[in-house]
């Protein structure tokens, strides 16, 4: 009887081969769904056994960044330009052997950058450490995918590892919403036209996870592989931006290809400090971070080194980054900036900040 590893690969050949029509979109989805089931039975089988050594990351800094690539890329040489740490570097494989971390300082901000071994094809079962380092990607704010202009195809054995460990590159949770009852059935409600599953299909796939009865609404025109990431519910849904490194071994022709194969956000040659102040403020921005200056009443405010906030960030989530009991002791706030509508203006918990604002907070 053929085990769990042996299943999965027969149910990709057997995906890889298939034609997605209509006829066939029922299959798939079915054949999907159980291949999601076996491939999460097997990590949780596997995962007793994987070895944490090297792989704790503290939290640490506004945001963390993971480098992936594959062997060789040049990770190891990027990281020491960006935060100027040490790490081996060599022209040879598996040279990173446990997290390196290392921190950027940019605008006031501290960006933890951790250089980790390279993936190869089939790291997300487990080889070359494969299933170690893919999982710290969960740990992380951003991911930077980097990859060696020589070897453009380095980026489909990336992406492809990363979606197998259950990370999800630059998507969001689907907004589906699943309410399981005692009896009734499956009914299913839509505030849209479905275009690429049907309720058929929708169906089949819940029956495939054992859910028989159940409320299902449904927001956004999702795919099958969307439906069986809402119901697993484990996915990782991270930011992620590309950058071909080694520019300086191929010819401007060259880039031009890669430029529309890859589409990166970047191109840059480590070894020759090329666009890395670039990188810096891609990276930077990226995080969607904002800066914030605070100041006492009658007192200049601190306009040398900000609070470093995400955006969408509140006055609560202000107080509460400064001090556990500012948000308890709060009475109102004072700010100056672009989310002012004249300086000093009155502000409560809920007003949301933006870049380079002053906030002056008073307290009972």
């Amino acid at each position: 009887m053929a085990g769990n590893k042996e299943k999965i690969e027969d149910l990709k050949k057997e995906l890889s081969k298939t034609k997605y029509n209509k006829r066939t979109e029922h299959h798939i989805g079915l054949a999907k769904a159980k291949l999601a089931q076996l491939i999460e039975k097997e990590n949780k089988r596997s995962k007793s056994g994987m070895s944490n050594a090297g792989y704790y990351i503290r939290r640490s800094g506004d945001a963390t960044v993971i480098l992936i690539g594959t062997p060789s890329c040049g990770k190891s040489t990027l990281v020491n330009e960006l935060t100027g740490i040490h790490s081996e570097v060599g022209s040879y494989s598996f040279t990173t052997l446990k997290i390196i971390p290392g921190t950027l300082k940019y605008k006031g901000a501290e960006i933890v950058i951790l250089d980790v071994p390279g993936i190869i094809s089939g790291a997300a079962s487990g080889k070359g450490r494969g299933k170690e380092v893919l999982s710290a990607v969960r740990s992380a704010n951003m991911c930077l995918i980097l990859l060696d202009a020589t070897r453009p195809k380095d980026y489909t054995i990336v992406k492809k590892e990363l979606r197998l460990s259950g990370v999800r590159l630059n998507e969001h949770l689907p907004d589906v919403k699943i309410k399981k009852k005692a009896y009734g059935g499956t009914s299913i409600s839509t505030t849209l036209k479905l275009t690429k599953i049907n309720h058929e299909t929708i169906k089949a796939i819940l029956a495939g996870f054992k859910i028989m009865n159940a409320d299902v609404l449904i927001r956004e025109d999702i795919t099958d592989d969307q439906l069986i990431d809402a119901i697993q519910g484990n996915k990782k849904y991270i930011k992620a931006i590309t950058v071909i490194n080694k520019t300086d071994l191929i010819t401007d022709k060259q880039k031009k290809s890669l430029k529309k194969m890859i589409h990166p956000d970047l191109m840059v040659s480590a070894k020759n400090k090329e666009n890395l102040e670039t990188l810096k403020q891609i990276i930077f921005d990226n995080l969607k971070f904002i800066r914030i200056y605070t100041k006492e009443p009658s007192k200049k405010a601190d306009l040398v080194e900000p609070l470093i906030m995400v955006e969408g960030s509140t006055i609560k989530d202000v107080c509460s980054k400064l001090h556990k009991d500012l948000v308890k002791k709060f009475k109102y706030a004072r700010i100056w900036g672009k989310s002012a509508k004249f300086d000093a203006q009155k502000v409560m918990l809920h007003h949301i900040m933006k870049d380079k604002d002053i906030i002056e907070i008073h307290t009972i």
